[in-house]
């Protein structure tokens, strides 16, 4: 469900939106979605700030929440 909403919002914001990938990672501390966009888009997932970036991790904090799932998400360049 995470993966989904993390691909649909970055798909929403980049100007390529097939270079968009999203893995779904299990580590020690829960589970990481690892976001891939084109290098020219890096800057309008991220915003200014940071301030899209947080605005997802909350939605997905948000979203896992209620399946009482650790959830983060990391930005690759």
């Amino acid at each position: 469900m995470e993966k989904e909403l993390v691909e649909y919002i970055a798909k929403s914001l980049v100007d390529d939106p097939a270079a968009v990938s999203v893995q779904e990672v299990e580590d020690d501390r829960g589970i990481v979605l690892e976001l891939k966009v084109a290098s020219g888009d890096i800057g309008k997932v991220i915003g200014k700030y940071g301030r899209i970036a947080k605005a997802m991790r909350t939605v997905i904090a948000a979203s896992a929440g209620k399946t009482g799932k650790r959830v983060f998400l990391e930005i690759l360049d």
